[in-house]
This record gives C-alpha cells, structure tokens and sequence, in this order.
C-alpha cells in the first residue's frame, strides 16, 4: 500500500482531534474531487513500520480521539489488506479510540468486508460534484452516508452516525 499523507490534529474528517492517513489508488475519479493527486496507486510513499508508528503515537497521546483513512479511496483493491490489518491492529491496541474510514463504494457493496467489524463510522459514496454541499458534517456530497457501522451490523439497516446533519 502506498500513503501520501498522515495528518495529524486534524478536526475536519470525523468526531474529534484526528490523525488522517491518506492512501493512494482510487478507481472511482469522481469530477470534482479535492485529493485527485491521491487516484493513482503508485504514487506517494510506501507504507511502512515507521509510518504505522508516527500513527500509534499520535494515537497515544490522550486527546486524539481517534484514527481516519482517507484518499484516494481506503478500500480500493489494492488497498484492502492492509487497511483491514491496520484497522485491526489499531482497534486491538487502542479499543478506546475510534476508527473512521472514507470510501466511495456504497455500503451496500462493501458491507461483507471482514475487517469491518474494527471501523466505527463509514463516510460512503462518490463524490458527487451536483450535490456538493460545504454546510454538510463530514462529507462533501448530499448522497454520501456519514454510516454508525456497529448499529448498522446490528440492526441490518444503515444507521447513520448521530451527529449528521441531514
């Protein structure tokens, strides 16, 4: 897997202060798109024990709520192993912090994914340059799903995460 970016501090991408890795490979090229550096799955840097490591400290520290993949797109082919083992190993070690994952695939088409079961909240589908809208908590289009996944499990029924704005 290849990362372009982990920002820390970040309060933009989910409930709370944050750290954000960005991934690359995305196939979804939606028009309009802010991060299209991010599409091709070659690019960035690979990603290694010493960028898994500049996570798990910002993890440590007590005020970060939690952990957010981004992209490009977390869940592109070329992606999925390892953020399923990172979602894990972050879950594993830090059970109190929360996991937030950004994807242009719908629920629908991903909700079997095995490693789901570590992701708190799912911000799913494209990005759709019509329904932009800025005023919108965590998302950049009116059909993106801001998905509490735990509830979604549960109840068999999306459940969107209860601080979205409609």
């Amino acid at each position: 897997m290849q990362y372009h970016n982990i920002t820390k501090d970040d309060m933009l991408n989910g409930d709370g202060l944050r750290v954000v890795l960005w991934v690359a490979g995305c196939g979804h090229a939606c028009p309009g798109c802010h991060n299209p550096i991010t599409w091709d799955e070659n690019g960035g840097l690979p990603f290694d024990e010493a960028a898994k490591e500049e996570i798990f400290t910002e993890l440590a520290k007590d005020y970060v709520s939690g952990v957010t993949f981004s992209g490009g797109d977390p869940l592109y082919p070329a992606n999925r192993e390892q953020v399923g083992a990172l979602a894990r190993e972050v879950h594993a070690r830090f059970p109190e912090k929360t996991i937030w994952l950004y994807t242009g695939y719908r629920w629908e088409q991903i909700a079997d994914l095995p490693f789901l079961d570590a992701i708190d909240v799912i911000v799913d589908g494209p990005f759709i340059e019509s329904q932009k809208n800025t005023q919108l908590c965590w998302r950049g289009s009116a059909n993106q799903r801001v998905i509490d996944v735990r509830r979604t499990r549960e109840t068999g029924t999306v459940c969107l995460h209860e601080n979205t704005d409609k």
